[in-house]
């Protein structure tokens, strides 16, 4: 029995049998975990309002096996107000956690960052540079090490004018070639400062860890990049 409150996010549910749920959550000290949510399907639940997307959650579960049952669920706080471009985006940053997180895998930093991720763009900030932000910040939670000063096959330090290709497993060497893969050294050190101001950064970055992404999300396409193109087809396609 879990016998600790636990602070978490819903991050995805689906159905289980005829009046259950299975829910992916995050939580604050154990990671991604699912737990059976039984009966919340039922009209008269009161998990039914409360298992939802963007609600600041208190958690309890009990249980020895790999599914265990989720026995409380409170909010901590009201929804978050998503809208429009926001909802889409933060089902985006959901939809990848709930791919790239091992379960039982503890990530107490990366879940402050997406708190203050989800909460920015509940305000409205501009949501690129956060969604990008957020993505390298999932990348080095994950272990994914490369060196944006450095290039990798010198060891010299990078040169904002010069470009860089990047090899996967080695990081980015000095190259006089100009593809999908090629990148400006002055992005590479905004890569590292987080800094995304400029506009071509962001499309550098956006370009960088949809690469860097791909072998932890496998080949299925995201569901909520397809929702967000086919809702939104004319505004801004921040993911």
């Amino acid at each position: 029995m879990m016998e600790q409150w636990q602070r978490g996010f819903v991050l995805h549910r689906r159905e289980y049998s005829e009046t259950s749920l299975l829910v992916d959550f995050f939580t604050e000290h154990y990671g991604r975990i699912t737990l059976l949510a039984k009966g919340a399907r039922r009209v008269r639940s009161p998990l039914k309002a409360v298992l939802q997307p963007f609600t600041p959650l208190l958690l309890r579960w009990s249980g020895k096996g790999d599914l265990k049952i989720l026995t409380k669920a409170e909010p901590a706080s009201l929804t978050l107000p998503m809208g429009n471009i926001s909802l889409y985006s933060g089902f985006y940053v959901n939809e990848v956690l709930a791919r790239v997180l091992e379960n039982h895998t503890p990530y107490p930093e990366l879940f402050s960052q997406y708190l203050h991720c989800i909460t920015h763009l509940a305000r409205g900030a501009e949501v690129e540079p956060i969604l990008r932000t957020f993505e390298f910040q999932t990348l080095k939670a994950l272990g994914y090490a490369v060196n944006f000063c450095q290039c990798a096959a010198t060891g010299e330090a990078i040169s904002p004018k010069m470009t860089y290709q990047f090899r996967e497993n080695e990081g980015f060497i000095a190259s006089l070639l100009q593809n999908n893969q090629t990148f400006i050294g002055q992005d590479l050190l905004a890569f590292d400062a987080l800094d995304f101001r400029e506009k071509s950064t962001l499309q550098a970055a956006k370009r960088f860890t949809r690469m860097a992404l791909k072998p932890y999300l496998g080949s299925a396409p995201l569901k909520s990049r397809e929702l967000f193109q086919q809702i939104l087809p004319h505004r801004l396609k921040g993911t």
